[in-house]
């Protein structure tokens, strides 16, 4: 983005310098050694605006220590909002059902690129009059758009599961927006993976690339999504701050294992799951179906606990086994 700027400087300066040699004319040409100098005058002269703007659009809240609404011991008195959205940075949002609305309180990620924005899942609830997220999603991309052109909505999903999914329907049939299905060929069509699920795919938002990798184990049509603009490394219901329900031991723990090998070669700056279980208590959980959650484990997780994940599985070989680990459980659902 900041080269395509400066390149669009230099074009002009160039231009006006022919235009000025016309209209005085003064007989000498631009020659490279000229172009070169101008080259060198322009980049020292518009680096530090560069520089501000590169640090303003890469500027991200701390996630370590974000506060997010958590449910409500009386959720007839709460004053939460239905969906709290959090501005990562200038193009990235996290949003946030509230657990008033439904227990499972999910996660959902919002990422615009030049050409196409794309969310990830739909939440836990259907009904937009208690779960308004169509409304709250376009109003986020039109004040975006009305400053940076428009662009078409994609709604796809880290998994088939119901809390994924369930305002899917806020979506359909609205304009500028695609729907990605659920199963595992929807998948494998809409992002043109042949070879499901060992190959790694890229996703272009225009001039914003994603890589989408398949991870079954959780469910068959699990996905992650990495970001090579923030290097954030969404992995749904696969690895997060809670019970790692597993229904394909085998298929988890190869996902697991290509999710470690792609860090081991992507820059990672933080692991975002889909929900939070666990407490800030190391290797306690709250209870399933639980309303009101204050002291909770922070959203992100990192690659050594990634890594931790990928040992333990490794180490409990081909028996699905429930452990307790400070910042997740690894919950086979035949448990």
């Amino acid at each position: 983005m900041v080269a395509i700027e400066f390149l669009k400087v230099l074009c002009l300066f160039v231009k006006t310098f022919k235009f000025l040699n016309t209209a005085f004319r003064i007989e000498r040409i631009i020659t490279m050694k000229q172009i070169l100098i101008l080259t060198t005058f322009l980049l020292l002269t518009t680096a530090p605006l560069f520089a501000q703007q590169d640090n303003f659009l890469e500027e991200t809240v701390d996630l370590t220590t974000q506060n997010w609404i958590h449910g409500s011991e009386n959720c007839e008195d709460t004053t939460d909002p239905p969906i709290q959205v959090v501005q990562y940075t200038s193009t990235t949002w996290i949003l946030r059902q509230n657990k008033c609305a439904n227990y499972e309180a999910p996660f959902m990620y919002l990422f615009i690129g030049e050409d196409k924005a794309l969310l990830m899942d739909t939440g836990a609830t259907k009904d937009d009059d208690i779960f308004p997220l169509y409304k709250t999603v376009h109003q986020l991309i039109s004040d975006w758009s009305e400053k940076n052109g428009d662009v078409e909505l994609i709604v796809a999903h880290t998994h088939k599961h119901g809390d994924h999914y369930a305002a899917d329907g806020q979506f359909i049939g609205k304009p500028n927006t695609t729907v990605v299905g659920l199963e595992v060929e929807d998948v494998k069509n809409f992002y043109t993976i042949a070879n499901w699920p060992n190959e790694i795919v890229d996703f272009d938002l225009g001039n914003r690339l994603l890589k989408i990798i398949p991870i079954p184990g959780h469910q068959a049509s699990s996905i992650a999504v990495y970001d090579t603009a923030t290097k954030i490394l969404l992995t749904g219901d696969t690895f997060y701050p809670g019970r790692l329900y597993v229904n394909d031991w085998n298929a988890f723990k190869m996902s697991i294992e290509r999710l470690v090998k792609f860090t081991d070669t992507n820059e990672v700056s933080t692991i975002l799951g889909n929900h939070i279980e666990m407490t800030q208590t190391p290797g306690v959980d709250y209870p399933m179906e639980t309303m009101y959650q204050p002291k909770e484990h922070q959203l992100p997780l990192s690659v050594p606990t990634l890594k931790e994940l990928s040992s333990a599985l490794t180490a409990l070989g081909d028996k699905p086994t429930k452990e307790v680990h400070d910042s997740f459980i690894i919950y086979p659902v035949d448990y």
